[in-house]
């Protein structure tokens, strides 16, 4: 049995019609004839021919593709703003196919190669590092790019991004309102310029009292059983060296600190201890104890950054934007009750 692709010479073999016919009427079906077009289209789904699209594409130089790469696709902030994306792209007409460097640089750099071997329409980036140089190289070669949550300080492109300083500083200030002063940061590596502007934030904050300290612990990765590792470490201090209050750099992390401390100290949250997030996924309203987090206009930051590169590839010329949006703060029972004590 041929196991072979059905090809469009096989097509027009079958119509009895020339290989350009075949075309005309893929691609040009009002230069065809009615009667030729569905002999054509019967020869199509008698054989199950699919066209090629990506060799037409190819062929034409154009992509209806987009490629988005996301530090994590598990962390549920990157999956919705991943579906709001592609909901945008949809309706322009493209498609977004995802990659996931997994907070690796080399992995990056492979979807990156692979994104422009595929001749994509342009790129989102949600970059681990620094990916200015392979940026710039990119729009030489006529390749359109966006960073996603990561501002372009030097303008080689546009971006979308939150004030994550400001949004480090709220959720500080808030543990602050609360009558908090032994204050722990959760985050994981500092070269992520997110969490680095998030600490630097929440250092503002404590700054601006005498007598309150910042204590900074360093998670293996932003995920639930990093932040259940740390909420393990920090449960098992003695008495008088327990924060009062931790600010974790994501949702993930703080759930995961959250679990360790109910579970292995039994300390109450938030009488013992008041805790915040970062991002306000889905996850957080609805955990044991409902999760006060910073807020991120996800949906929005992906339909803006396809909107952006949408904006480049028709006018490649057009000004670079740098589209910051602000957070917001969401207070649940993981620090209300706390506030209102101190208040």
């Amino acid at each position: 049995m041929d196991s072979r692709p059905v090809s469009i010479k096989d097509v027009a073999d079958r119509a009895g019609v020339a290989v350009g016919t075949v075309s005309n009427v893929l691609n040009h079906p009002t230069r065809v004839s009615s009667s030729t077009r569905e002999r054509v289209q019967t020869a199509i789904d008698h054989l199950g021919f699919v066209r090629n699209d990506a060799a037409r594409q190819l062929r034409a130089g154009q992509s209806r593709t987009i490629g988005l790469i996301v530090l994590d696709v598990g962390n549920p902030f990157f999956s919705s703003l991943a579906r709001a994306a592609e909901d945008c792209a949809a309706e322009n007409g493209s498609t977004v196919v995802l990659g996931d460097s997994g907070q690796d640089v080399e992995r990056e750099a492979r979807y990156i190669d692979v994104f422009e071997q595929q001749r994509v329409q342009g790129m989102l980036i949600s970059p681990v590092g620094d990916v200015g140089p392979r940026v710039e190289t990119l729009r030489k070669r006529g390749m359109p790019v966006v960073l996603v949550d990561r501002v372009d300080a030097q303008r080689r492109c546009s971006s979308v991004s939150v004030d994550d300083v400001a949004g480090g500083y709220m959720a500080v200030r808030h543990l602050l309102e609360a009558g908090r002063r032994r204050i722990v940061f959760v985050g994981a590596k500092a070269e992520f310029q997110q969490v680095a502007d998030r600490l630097a934030g929440a250092r503002q904050a404590v700054e601006e009292h005498d007598d309150a300290v910042l204590e900074v612990v360093e998670a293996d990765a932003m995920t639930v059983l990093a932040g259940r590792d740390v909420g393990g470490r920090i449960a098992q201090r003695p008495p008088g060296e327990l924060p009062d209050g931790i600010f974790c750099a994501n949702d993930l992390l703080a759930i995961g600190v959250m679990q360790a401390v109910l579970l292995i100290r039994g300390l109450r949250i938030p009488e013992d201890l008041a805790l915040i997030g970062y991002d306000d996924i889905d996850f957080s309203a609805s955990a044991v104890v409902p999760l006060t987090s910073v807020r991120k206009p996800t949906e929005l930051m992906g339909r803006t950054a396809v909107e952006l590169l949408l904006e480049e590839i028709e006018s490649p010329s057009s000004r670079r934007r740098q589209v910051i949006f602000d957070p917001e703060l969401v207070e649940r029972g993981s620090t209300t009750a706390a506030v209102h004590a101190a208040g």
